[in-house]
């Protein structure tokens, strides 16, 4: 028998649907886990549940809703995320996550994360001397993280930023293309090159990199360095190899941080070489100062088609597995 019924108010009808990421799913998946029923009608819901039951149902829509009041776009992603974490006994994390809006502040614009799980994306990498970004296009793993770095860099807890990413497209071997090292490594990380024009303009790129503060390496060309009091992004790890991967985390030095960000679905590395982020993602998972965090197809901050296109590939993936 039902112990309680209780009706939540909310300021209107959008109000309440953008926090249940208007997919009717969700309301049930709260059902399943908290044991109530649901009944949503304009700005209102209603639960009905043990005492407790419809106790933790609120609590998670008032931790949704300091989500919302932050500026964050929930979803479902997110919403599974905190619904998940507070059942699991994680209201106090919850409430610490959305205690304080996170906003990187830099020259030319404040980058302040868009989605729960961007944020806690970026919290890691202030929190984790060394911070996987895994997922797929369009979640912003590259743009935050070129963020964090030009934050740490301007506020002087690291005195350069390293940009580095195989070149795998070259065969390593960059010797052969025209240009130098700068020119020849520039259209491999053309995308951190884009995240800091928008940030901090075309001009202070150019100083950054005239003083040394900004430093482009290949991959294949870190091998034997030791970097100290350097916040390092490694790009496109999908296609670096296990010795590559091994080569380059072992580069990190004291006062050093590094981001690994790429994306599994995307390698283009010979059949017979084992991508060395798969690896990593693997056999580093729980070791202490790092953290592997994952993006999923919702997270896709680009267009809405975007994520369209990639639950459609991915639909074609599992297809063929299943063959």
């Amino acid at each position: 028998m039902l112990a309680k019924q209780e009706i939540i108010h909310f300021q209107d009808p959008r109000h309440l649907s953008r926090l249940y990421v208007s997919d009717e799913a969700n309301l049930h998946h709260i059902e399943q886990v908290f044991s109530v029923s649901l009944v949503t009608r304009d700005d209102w819901l209603q639960v009905e549940g043990e005492e407790q039951a419809v106790a933790d149902v609120k609590a998670v829509f008032s931790l949704l809703d300091s989500a919302r009041q932050q500026g964050l776009k929930l979803r479902t992603s997110d919403f599974r995320y905190v619904v998940e974490t507070y059942q699991a006994g994680g209201a106090d994390e919850l409430s610490q996550l959305f205690a304080d809006p996170l906003v990187i502040r830099l020259k030319r614009q404040s980058i302040v994360p868009k989605t729960v799980n961007q944020k806690r994306y970026l919290q890691s990498i202030q929190r984790y001397p060394v911070t996987f970004g895994i997922g797929p296009a369009g979640t912003g793993k590259t743009f935050l993280a070129m963020a964090a770095a030009l934050q740490a860099l301007s506020e002087g807890s690291v005195e350069r930023v390293i940009l580095t990413r195989p070149a795998v497209e070259a065969g390593e071997a960059l010797g052969f293309l025209p240009g130098d090292l700068q020119e020849k490594i520039l259209p491999y990380l053309t995308p951190l090159y884009d995240a800091m024009y928008v940030m901090i303009g075309k001009d202070q790129t150019a100083m950054l990199m005239e003083r040394n503060a900004m430093e482009i390496a290949p991959l294949a060309y870190m091998r034997g360095r030791t970097l100290a009091n350097a916040f390092v992004i490694l790009d496109e790890a999908q296609n670096a190899t296990s010795e590559q991967m091994m080569m380059f985390l072992t580069r990190m030095g004291e006062g050093s941080r590094i981001v690994v960000t790429g994306d599994v679905t995307q390698i283009d590395l010979p059949r017979s070489k084992q991508s060395g982020l798969v690896q990593a993602a693997r056999i580093l998972q729980g070791v202490e100062g790092i953290e592997i965090f994952r993006f999923v197809e919702s997270d896709v901050v680009r267009h809405p088609i975007v994520r369209r296109i990639l639950a459609a590939y991915a639909r074609e993936a599992d297809g063929l597995l299943n063959c």
